[in-house]
């Protein structure tokens, strides 16, 4: 029997193309529900938790987020990041894995509802630090060497990660998406769901609230 060898050569590229979308990984970032807000005298930023209506939000969310099928639920381990992706948790039967580096940035400002203007001094000038807090460039260094590693440690599966809008922006930045700024993240939604897709290449795709194809 004689093998046609253009049938051979398509079945070649048939199983690369299977073998690219199996190692394919898609991180999903859920920057938090509705927290209630910093105040002086009021609990530190890792222990501020979601408001009534933001567990309704984290609640709603289960459901959209169980059909990414995840095989892990990562999270920050700030409190509200904890409480936003509990209910997928409970919904899936996974457990919550917190990672110190996926915390939110280490801005060295105290609590104060005066934080977006220090927030936007910031955006401005990405390499300076507070004492005791990291640069926003520091930020985007720490939150792409870490998703990047999971990526890596997730290959070929779905990980949906609790987050922060801070983190979330400077990862985007960190990996390509040069459009993202202050004025993108202060309207940033709450919560808000973006999939990074890290292809076998190294490229990495980004899509959510305020990104552009």
């Amino acid at each position: 029997m004689r093998i046609d060898p253009r049938a051979d050569e398509t079945t070649r590229k048939e199983r690369r193309v299977v073998r690219q979308v199996a190692t394919r990984s898609l991180l999903v970032l859920v920057r938090h529900a509705q927290p209630f807000i910093p105040r002086p005298g009021g609990p530190g930023d890792h222990e501020r938790s979601l408001t009534g209506a933001g567990r309704g939000q984290a609640e709603r969310l289960a459901t959209e987020l169980a059909t990414e099928q995840p095989a892990a639920i990562v999270s920050s381990p700030y409190l509200r990041a904890v409480q936003t992706v509990e209910p997928l948790a409970r919904f899936t039967g996974l457990p919550v894995l917190t990672h110190n580096r996926l915390r939110e940035w280490d801005s060295g400002i105290g609590p104060t509802p005066d934080y977006a203007r220090y927030y936007a001094q910031s955006w401005a000038d990405p390499s300076f630090a507070r004492p005791g807090g990291e640069s926003l460039r520091q930020l985007t260094d720490r939150a792409t060497a870490i998703l990047t590693e999971l990526a890596q440690r997730h290959r070929g599966r779905t990980v949906v990660i609790g987050s922060h809008g801070t983190f979330i922006s400077r990862a985007l930045i960190g990996f390509g998406r040069r459009e993202v700024g202050w004025a993108f993240h202060s309207s940033m939604p709450m919560p808000a769901i973006y999939r990074l897709v890290f292809e076998d290449g190294g490229a990495v795709r980004a899509s959510g609230p305020g990104l552009g194809e």
